[in-house]
């Protein structure tokens, strides 16, 4: 069974840095497209930033300059790379992946920022 696992979550104060990675496993197929999305309690879930297959990348508007996706063909894994965390971006964050033909949802790593 296809799982998307994610890392990389904690608590961080203002203003620092987090890296979640985002990779499958059981599956020989390599991710073909991926985003990362957040939510809080209470309200939906929004994508923070999404890599196509051709590597366009997307980010929402809050996080541009500060977060930045990118995947590592090699080891099959997807990243966000987070700085500059401000006490709003704290939630839930999870992967989405496209992977051969279906679409896959991780478990969500929580991102705390918080003095």
């Amino acid at each position: 069974q296809v799982q998307l696992v994610e890392s990389g979550g904690g608590l961080v104060q203002p203003g620092g840095s987090l890296r979640l990675s985002c990779a499958p496993s059981g599956t020989m197929f390599s991710i073909t497209a991926a985003g990362w999305y957040r939510q809080a309690p209470g309200k939906e879930r929004e994508l923070v930033a999404s890599i196509t297959s051709d590597g366009t990348l997307n980010y929402e508007d809050s996080v541009k300059g500060r977060i930045t996706i990118s995947r590592h063909n090699d080891k099959n894994t997807v990243y966000l790379q987070m700085n500059g965390l401000k006490p709003e971006d704290t939630d839930v964050y999870y992967c989405h992946a496209l992977i051969h033909v279906r679409r896959y949802w991780g478990q969500g790593t929580q991102v705390t920022v918080s003095s």
